[in-house]
């Protein structure tokens, strides 16, 4: 019985696991233009990418303007408003 609890709980652990690396991580490398507490902003040819960071964010070196730095990020909604279907919609379905 503890056996196929313990399998159980294996399992599923190893199906949480799976789901939460499936964020795909992107990364932006240039010099930095901006550092603030809450973000930092890099320069990637014409674009000037500002990115946001908490006291969680892992900081190897001395971040600061001019330093050439490779950021690791991900993409998270922070919120998600749906909307209600349109005449127009609910006709093309």
């Amino acid at each position: 019985m503890r056996l196929k609890a313990a399998l159980t709980g294996f399992v599923l652990l190893a199906a949480t696991t799976s789901f939460a690396a499936q964020v795909k991580t992107y990364q932006v490398t240039g010099p930095v233009l901006e550092v603030k507490d809450d973000m930092i902003v890099v320069q990637k040819g014409n674009e000037k990418w500002q990115i946001a960071k908490d006291q969680g964010t892992k900081v190897t070196g001395d971040l600061k303007v001019g330093s050439k730095v490779t950021v690791m990020y991900t993409m998270k909604a922070v919120s998600v408003e749906v909307k209600a279907d349109t005449p127009a919609q609910k006709k093309k379905k």
